[in-house]
């Protein structure tokens, strides 16, 4: 049977309108956007309009829009281009622990040259608490980072007032990443109040290898790829023109369909989640309210998480145990554990998330595939934990 696809947090499938607004630059604008010639003014005709279009789908103006080669370079421009920026005034910089990694592996390098990193906790939900970044303030914080939803458990986070607060305790500049957002919540840069805001192209049914950073006029930061002047002179090298156009055509496609793409995949993702906690020893992580349309995340007890995606990639159902960018580590996540969740629980991590192709026979499916391989891999767990009893020297039934 057809594979079903829950696994869209990580990526998305390109769309076919995506693909044929992308083939013609392979062809007819394959120009250098820098060159002076016919057929580099073509290229960056091309590329001009993929600026307005992606500035217009988040209330902004083109000559703010930059483009990356993903959300990972247009997160890593806003954290340490601003980071670096601002270092003449103040060494302080901000976030919570449950940011994507691309933010906090940056926090992390900074660290090497002198700043001084803060992660503010979270609560059971992955939310920061606006005091508690209050508290964090000080004159010297030069940039806070706030995601507007996280990656791995959906949660919405309250970005708005968490803004509202920094606003109010300093003069620092403000980082929203929004790659994971960005498909189902309506962005207006102009009335969150950040300063940078970063997505992903394939995310967003898009192409892989295109993303964009949105810089607030008159915010400077310091670019981190050195060249040529492409990108008003803070992204060097030569743009991806197609994987552009790739890009603005889905923002394009999403912001005009998001209401009732939102609605649709609410209504499988609820009844996808309510299966699943119907099992025993299985719990919803992340908000039960304020969170993504599309993200459905959960604990299981007495399951290895990846031998439940495991399992079910052999049933033909692809999902995760969390950020795609992190598949492959032994460590438990660092999103789970930040909220509270002990090692062992956390490992125990599920991940389901929908798109907009997902379908009623699709979840029918899925409702009784999930809960066969859960009940298979804690069959195999609880036989190899009798298997290991008398090596422990504990007599199985005593």
């Amino acid at each position: 049977m057809t594979p079903i696809y829950l696994d869209h947090a990580a990526t998305t499938p390109p769309r076919s309108e995506v693909i044929e607004a992308m083939l013609p630059v392979f062809s007819q604008a394959w120009g250098n956007p820098s060159s002076p010639h016919a057929a580099g003014r073509a290229a960056r005709a091309v590329l001009d309009g993929a600026h307005e279009q992606v500035a217009a789908a988040i209330g902004a103006e083109s000559r703010a829009v930059v483009f990356t080669s993903g959300g990972t370079e247009a997160i890593n421009l806003a954290v340490k281009g601003a980071a670096w920026a601002g270092k003449a005034t103040g060494h302080r910089i901000v976030t919570s622990a449950v940011e994507h990694d691309a933010v906090l592996n940056a926090f992390r390098h900074l660290e090497k040259f002198g700043f001084e990193t803060l992660m503010l906790p979270v609560d059971r939900y992955g939310r920061l608490d606006p005091d508690d970044l209050a508290r964090a303030l000080t004159e010297k914080t030069v940039l806070v980072s706030l995601q507007l939803a996280n990656n791995e458990v959906g949660t919405v986070g309250p970005t708005e007032e968490l803004i509202a607060r920094v606003r109010a305790g300093c003069r620092a500049l403000i980082h929203v990443d929004a790659v994971q957002a960005a498909p189902w919540l309506s962005i207006d840069v102009g009335a969150l109040g950040a300063d940078l805001l970063s997505i992903a192209g394939h995310k967003l049914e898009g192409p892989k290898g295109i993303g964009a950073l949105w810089i607030r006029r008159g915010v400077a930061i310091l670019p981190q790829q050195h060249g040529g002047s492409q990108e008003r002179y803070r992204r060097a090298g030569t743009e991806h023109v197609a994987g552009a156009v790739g890009m603005a055509r889905a923002l394009q496609l999403i912001v005009a369909e998001r209401p009732a793409t939102a609605e649709h995949v609410r209504g499988l993702r609820d009844r996808l989640a309510d299966a699943i906690l119907a099992l025993p020893g299985v719990e919803l992580t992340g908000h039960p309210r304020e969170r993504l349309p599309n993200h459905a995340s959960f604990v299981v007890r007495d399951a290895e998480g990846e031998a439940i995606t495991v399992a079910l990639d052999l049933d033909g159902l692809c999902c995760s145990t969390g950020s795609a960018c992190a598949s492959g580590s032994t460590d438990a996540s660092h999103v789970l554990t930040a909220m509270g969740f002990p090692h062992d629980e956390a490992r125990g991590a599920l991940r389901l998330t929908l798109g907009r192709t997902t379908t009623a026979g699709e979840i029918d499916r899925a409702v009784t595939l999930i809960p066969a391989a859960i009940e298979r891999v804690r069959a195999g767990h609880a036989e190899l934990l009798r298997a290991r009893l008398p090596a422990l020297g504990v007599v199985a039934g005593g």
